[in-house]
């Protein structure tokens, strides 16, 4: 029996799925390229969410910045101090849309799962550093791909 209906997707993109994260190599953050590193796993231009693999070296530093969406934090392994708190593995973390916090530092070696939507902005006591939103994260991830 046929359906009443078309609902076959019209565009192809929205059906990756599919990321072998053991085959892609580690991309070095910008804020601190020797102990943080990035894997972008999927990048939704149409919601602006991302999927990201970070690995942060004991004493990598994230900077104080201000979440411009909702943010999902799911540690693998190692420790995280995030707003004088301390997580850990199997330990999730939701960050609500406009969330401020100060510098995140790696307290071991760490692995998390990240997602967000809306855009991460940096700052410091006395100007903007940038920010990271989906298109950052798509461009790394498409240099990542030509660059294999």
């Amino acid at each position: 029996m046929a359906l009443p209906q078309d609902i076959s997707p019209v565009n192809s993109e929205l059906m990756e799925a599919l990321v072998r994260t053991g085959e892609m190599p580690w991309t070095p953050q910008s804020f601190d390229p020797e102990r943080s590193f990035m894997k972008v796993l999927w990048t939704g231009p149409e919601s602006g969410r991302v999927t990201l693999l970070f690995r942060c070296l004991k004493g990598a530093v994230v900077p104080p910045h201000k979440h411009l969406g909702d943010a999902h934090t799911f540690v693998l392994k190692g420790k995280l101090e995030v707003r004088g708190t301390t997580i850990g593995p199997g330990d999730y973390l939701y960050e609500a849309n406009g969330m401020i916090h100060h510098a995140t530092t790696a307290l071991e070696d760490t692995e998390y799962l990240f997602i967000m939507q809306g855009a991460v902005l940096f700052f410091d006591d006395n100007q903007f550093l940038g920010y990271q939103g989906w298109e950052e994260f798509h461009r790394a991830r498409e240099k990542v791909k030509t660059a294999t």
